[in-house]
């Protein structure tokens, strides 16, 4: 009985084999859209760009040279923010610029915003750009804070009516003086030691 079982073991394994590899040998693959592409192999040293997480600047793509009409320097970047210590002579801050309507990125003192233009000086409302070593070519400043609203109350304005007179409270009551409660007839009244004896 053992020698059955194992041959049939064995001969279906063989079976379960060649049906496998006949259908993977006559099965065809489906085909590819047409409008599909070709997924292009990652880069070498592999894995994700993690550079723009831990906030390092990413090297500046150059543009094809007619891509797009020049615009004046000033609409390009827009001031969203500025951190800096209120000292006079400070050599720290960061700026939030936005560069052509893009998400704004934080700027350091010389940090490089576009191709030939740094960082030059972080003010309380205001940074200056300019190239390297250079003099300030384009200083952008925080828009003024609106006004604080300064409105009046409507009831300050209006004519004061006479007020109610007050409610007539009725007097406290008069303090009574305390009656003695005399004992219930049943209860039982303690007699003193003395009388015990």
């Amino acid at each position: 009985m053992g020698v059955r079982l194992a041959s049939f073991v064995v001969w279906f394994a063989v079976a379960a084999s060649a049906l496998f590899w006949g259908l993977r040998l006559m099965a065809r693959p489906l085909a590819a859209p047409a409008h599909a592409t070709a997924v292009q192999p990652a880069a070498a040293g592999g894995g994700a760009d993690v550079s723009r997480l831990l906030g390092v600047a990413a090297a500046p793509v150059a543009a094809p040279v007619d891509a797009a009409p020049v615009v004046p320097v000033d609409n390009r970047f827009k001031l969203l923010g500025v951190v800096a210590p209120r000292g006079a002579g400070a050599e720290a801050g960061l700026a939030l610029i936005a560069v052509d309507g893009k998400p704004p990125r934080a700027y350091g003192l010389g940090a490089t915003v576009d191709s030939p233009l740094v960082v030059l000086a972080v003010q309380h409302r205001a940074v200056q750009l300019g190239p390297r070593g250079g003099p300030a070519q384009v200083r952008l400043e925080l828009p003024a804070l609106p006004q604080a609203q300064r409105g009046q109350l409507g009831a300050a304005l209006a004519p004061r009516l006479p007020s109610p007179p007050p409610l007539a409270m009725p007097p406290p009551p008069v303090a009574q003086p305390l009656q003695p409660v005399p004992p219930p007839p049943t209860a039982v009244m303690p007699q003193p030691l003395s009388a015990v004896r």
